[in-house]
């Protein structure tokens, strides 16, 4: 990682982890002093041992050390909470809070103006539509503010819209005479190398530009906390399912009960709106009990909802939870669902994460209407205690 604040400051080692970053704002005096005088014998006269020397060398030195900083690191830390979430709105962030030469770097991106910085936010505006989520601000040097955020954007110019999700840190330098903001670098969590220019940084951004199909349907609530290169970490909100006994994870079996409980089927005969995706979960490795579910719409609640007409049906709430996704493309047969589970839970132990037993599977298209190339899959892994350090 990599903080610039200015020429008279020392440049990091690109690479190093924020918190393990000491910066040092000035250089260790020098203090030279004459040879002293020696009398004949080899030893020290009075004049350079007495008090008025001590004295002397005593002012010396405090003349010498650098003054305190006045700089109130937790104001600007208060300060970004409040501007940050203005970055792509029309309100737009607070310009007079950078220096003029603020040095701006991510993976394909360079600035060293406020205005190709700002220049660069309306070009994102203008392209991207995004959406930029805050997750902290913390001090994490004496001139270092570091903070971490989710930005999901849509690419407007393609037909299909795709969806580009980048989440990261960013460095920011601050200027101590100033007080001001001298420097900002993202790194982004799904690449390796994030130096400019950034190879790996460029084929993120075009994979993620390819097509997935997803129903203009409402889907339960979820924030980005983080995506890889291989997967993505989702904050859940709770949502309702109805849900019967299924054989496998890549089965129909119980399907057609779930669905008639949506179109009527229910002791009300009140039709409720589809939704997507279609669930199927394993509660654990060896698929002893296996579920399919249909989300029910965010403004329902069990108090009231109709009841089952059928006992093999059952309403569930599901509780907000922390999930761990990989997303893909096909039909997925058992096989490649099992693959795919395996694969993501193979990356979430790589990482230190802490997997769950049993997954989910989600299934957003209807097999019959959708290209397979283009249809939308995602196996789902709980996790425990996921913190955002």
């Amino acid at each position: 990682m990599a903080t610039y604040l200015s020429d008279q400051f020392l440049r990091p080692i690109a690479g190093l982890h924020p918190n393990a970053r000491r910066f040092s704002t000035l250089k260790p005096a020098r203090i030279s002093h004459s040879p002293s005088k020696v009398s004949g014998r080899g030893k020290l006269t009075n004049a350079e041992t007495g008090p008025k020397f001590k004295w002397a060398l005593r002012l010396s030195l405090a003349e010498q050390s650098p003054p305190k900083s006045t700089l109130d690191v937790n104001r600007l830390v208060d300060f970004l909470y409040e501007d940050l979430p203005h970055l792509f709105d029309d309100q737009g962030i607070d310009r007079t809070m950078y220096d003029e030469r603020v040095r701006f770097r991510d993976p394909i991106t360079k600035h060293d103006t406020i205005g190709g910085y700002l220049f660069n936010i309306a070009l994102l505006k203008k392209l991207f539509r995004p959406e930029f989520q805050l997750h902290y601000v913390k001090q994490t040097g004496p001139y270092e503010i570091t903070t971490r955020w989710t930005m999901v954007m849509r690419f407007v110019l393609l037909p299909w819209k795709p969806e580009l999700i980048f989440t990261g840190i960013s460095i920011m330098g601050i200027n101590p005479q100033t007080q001001k903001f001298c420097s900002h670098v993202d790194l982004w969590d799904s690449i390796q190398k994030n130096d400019y220019f950034s190879l790996e940084g460029l084929l993120d951004v075009m994979k993620q530009l390819r097509i997935y199909k997803t129903p203009d349907l409402e889907t339960p609530k979820y924030q980005i906390l983080k995506r890889t290169a291989n997967y993505e970490v989702r904050k859940y909100s709770p949502f309702i399912v109805v849900e019967a006994k299924g054989d496998k994870l890549s089965g129909s079996s119980g399907f057609n009960d779930v669905a008639g409980y949506i179109f009527g089927k229910n002791s009300s005969m009140e039709k409720i709106p589809m939704t997507t995706p279609v669930f199927t979960q394993a509660f654990d490795a060896d698929l002893s009990k296996v579920s399919i579910q249909i989300v029910l719409p965010l403004e329902k609640d069990l108090s009231s909802l109709p009841d089952p007409n059928k006992e093999a049906l059952s309403l569930r709430k599901v509780e907000g939870s922390i999930v761990a996704v990989l997303k893909f493309s096909g039909k997925p047969t058992e096989d490649i669902v099992r693959r795919k589970e395996e694969a993501l839970r193979s990356a979430l132990l790589s990482d230190g994460f802490r997997p769950k037993e049993g997954c989910l599977l989600a299934r957003y298209n209807d097999p019959g209407r959708t290209w397979s190339f283009i249809m939308r899959n995602e196996v789902l892994i709980w996790l425990e205690d996921f913190t955002m350090e």
